[in-house]
């Protein structure tokens, strides 16, 4: 039965604050950069951008595929902007990332769904910031494995791809995007040797056996890192919340993961792919995480002294 009561209090979010959202907010808006925080309506935008941290989504804010539980926007993409990996690396470099994501609307009208813009933004960075470590979230390349190995010949240092959901409800949930075609794609990462990312959510209608198959599903393809979060209802034209997971639930399925041999599993009703990414993969890339607050603070202020 679909549930028609009240978000509970644990889903309350930060509004944005402080010197961090600012500072990110300006130089999004002041490099033309499309951010899923945005885009997805993300409940943490406010938390994660006073952290000086963001999600850059490439390729614009358009997308071909017409998911149910997404709040980006459906329809036919119109931009296809060969200086946005030099714009992308600048941001980053500017911010003083040691961890960055990078994501994309799916771009299934282009023979390579993107991925030559792919590879071009993970290189850009690459030399901008050699010490930054990135993490992408792609789409699935509609299986074409020549065109993810163009993203991965660019040596992210975490390949991020989400199964969102059990495979009972892939279809209602994800319209375009097959179950067994994203494992495929997650164990082609993990084959050429990539630390993987994926991440489901609670809410929509899943069944305990059913959650208990897809860990086990995950844990087989050598996924590293699982998120877990809880499924928020974007419009009214987007799928129903079929329940609200409590926080008990969120511990008990971290501590599942864990047990079934996932290395790090961040569950809780508040997380999303890239919430707290960066504390996440120092585990995996050796890189440790900068206080970009801190960071952009003293460099607004350092700017601000010039001027």
């Amino acid at each position: 039965m679909t549930t028609t009561q009240r978000k509970p209090a644990w889903l309350r979010a930060k509004l944005p604050s402080g010197p961090g959202y600012q500072a990110v907010r300006e130089l999004v808006d002041t490099h033309k950069l499309h951010t899923v925080c945005q885009s997805a309506q993300c409940p943490n935008l406010g938390e994660c951008w006073s952290r000086g941290t963001a999600t850059v989504m490439i390729l614009g804010n358009i997308c071909t595929r017409s998911c149910n539980f997404c709040a980006i926007q459906t329809g036919r993409p119109t931009e296809y902007d060969l200086g946005e990996p030099a714009r992308v690396a600048d941001a980053v470099a500017k911010m003083g990332l040691r961890h960055c994501v990078i994501t994309s609307v799916a771009r299934d009208e282009l023979k390579d769904g993107g991925a030559s813009v792919w590879a071009a933004t993970i290189r850009a960075i690459h030399y901008r910031m050699p010490q930054t470590a990135i993490e992408v979230l792609t789409p699935d390349w509609k299986g074409r494995l020549h065109d993810l190995d163009t993203v991965l010949d660019a040596r992210p240092d975490i390949f991020n791809h989400n199964l969102e959901t059990v495979e009972r409800l892939q279809k209602p949930v994800r319209v375009q995007a097959r179950y067994e075609r994203s494992r495929s794609v997650l164990r082609h990462a993990k084959s050429r040797g990539f630390t993987t990312k994926t991440g489901i959510m609670l809410g929509l209608g899943e069944t305990k056996e059913e959650l208990e198959k897809t860990i086990y599903d995950i844990v087989e393809d050598g996924t590293d890192i699982l998120t877990i979060g809880q499924y928020l209802q974007p419009t009214p034209q987007h799928l129903k919340v079929e329940r609200w997971a409590h926080p008990d639930e969120f511990a008990y399925w971290k501590e599942f993961g864990l047990r079934a041999g996932i290395g790090v599993v961040e569950s809780g009703a508040m997380v999303r792919s890239s919430y707290h990414a960066d504390e996440q993969s120092e585990k995996y890339t050796g890189k440790a995480h900068l206080n970009t607050t801190n960071h952009l603070a003293e460099t607004a202020l350092a700017e601000a002294a010039v001027a």
